[in-house]
């Protein structure tokens, strides 16, 4: 029971001083929260003071996958809330564009790698590679969101990175599952399994039910509105609480709840009466960082040195080549289609702001369940902790080098000339 309360006063000092801290990291550290919360975690951890394990929590496997699960619905959520009401349906051919044929570009780009520089079978390394390919909604929510960014980044560029990140943890799934399916079942049932059950049952139930959800409990909050029968502070936890609904039916149905918190989150702002961003989107923004920093602090302590030595110049390599080439030739490629970006310093900040996170330890944990393969960890976790402090670090001077560009918020696909 002591360890429990170890873990609380831990998560609780980390969520309030971060917030606390916030502004003087971005101006003066340069260091964003899951950067912070990451090396906190590996100075708590084995590797440093030695006062929390995860190996004293039983399954770490299991644990780090569910706490992850919950981390990015929590945050998929935030995203959707935060973003105009429609914005997915009203930018559906640039997201298009980068969910399909950019998602598996990065995919092959990042397997491809794998393959080429480690002791890997080709289809270990293209899981290794669907596990890092989506950019993860925590930290580029940290990257868009916050003074900083409101001043100097254009609100098209912010609504189009954070859109990507909270839709493509859903749209990854598939590709994850592809080699996973092709490690584990018999080569005639790879196709149909991939088909039926992951893409047809797993994907498009997903979206059915985020957006009956969604759209549901929109409804059923204006009517409750209009009698006056909902009292202030069950409206502010409403939308934290509708997460955890869906998280709860997607799992009991078999479906990818990740990506059904997302749809569920889009159809909501759909509904009668939010067109503008409300308190629902403070509070589940305010909410979210008791998920995500903890979350961070997990990366920390199950950063696998050993296997990391092991790796050697190969590792770091792949490191640099990844952050590289993974993402930044594929969006600026593809950025004739993203209406949403305007101008060359616009295509080039999304481009690197790809960030590798918590989606990845998701991913990871997942793969590693799914194939009993423990080689996928060391090096998706190398992988995002190179993302992390990359990103991290450069986060702020590249926000600032944004100013200038255009301002305003040309959201829609057909705001652009």
């Amino acid at each position: 029971m002591n360890g429990l309360y170890s873990w609380l006063l831990l998560f609780g000092l980390v969520v309030l001083l971060l917030g606390v801290f916030t502004k003087w990291f971005q101006k003066r550290w340069y260091l964003t929260e899951p950067l912070t919360g990451v090396a906190l975690g590996v100075i708590l951890g084995p590797a440093g003071l030695g006062l929390l394990s995860l190996s004293a929590t039983g399954d770490q496997t299991q644990l780090l996958q569910e706490v992850s699960r919950v981390t990015l619905a929590v945050a998929d959520m935030g995203v959707a809330l935060r973003l105009p009401s429609g914005y997915p349906l009203k930018n559906w051919r640039s997201l298009a564009v980068v969910l399909g044929l950019g998602m598996v570009l990065m995919m092959a780009v990042s397997g491809l790698l794998v393959w080429g520089l480690l002791s890997v079978s080709f289809w270990v390394a293209m899981l290794i590679g669907a596990t890092v390919a989506s950019t993860d909604p925590i930290v580029a929510t940290t990257i868009v969101t916050g003074d900083i960014a409101e001043k100097y980044v254009p609100e098209r560029v912010r609504h189009f990175i954070s859109a990507e990140s909270g839709a493509n943890d859903g749209a990854v799934y598939p590709l994850v599952l592809l080699p996973i399916l092709v490690l584990t079942q018999p080569q005639g049932e790879v196709i149909s399994q991939w088909l039926v059950n992951v893409i047809g049952w797993q994907i498009g139930g997903a979206v059915l039910l985020g957006a009956i959800l969604g759209y549901g409990s929109s409804r059923l909050l204006t009517w409750t509105e209009s009698v006056g029968i909902v009292e202030k502070g069950t409206f502010l936890a409403y939308t934290f609480a509708l997460t955890f609904v869906v998280l709860g039916a997607a799992r009991l149905l078999g479906v990818d709840g990740v990506l059904a918190a997302f749809v569920a989150g889009i159809a909501y702002r759909m509904g009668p009466g939010t067109d503008e961003p409300t308190e629902e989107a403070q509070i589940q923004q305010a909410m979210t960082k008791f998920f995500v920093l903890p979350a961070f602090v997990f990366v920390g302590l199950a950063i696998p040195w050993d296997a990391w030595l092991e790796l050697g110049w190969r590792g770091l390599l792949l490191a640099v080549l990844i952050l590289l080439l993974r993402r930044p030739p594929v969006i600026l490629g593809l950025s004739r289609w993203f209406r949403p970006l305007h101008t060359r310093k616009e295509k080039v900040f999304t481009a690197w702001f790809g960030p590798i996170g918590i989606s990845t330890l998701f991913y990871a944990m997942l793969a590693e369940r799914q194939t009993g393969l423990d080689s996928i960890w060391p090096v998706a976790s190398l992988l995002l902790c190179a993302s992390l402090v990359a990103h991290g670090l450069s986060a702020t001077p590249f926000s600032h080098r944004m100013e200038g560009g255009e301002g305003g918020d040309t959201s829609s696909e057909s705001g652009r000339p």
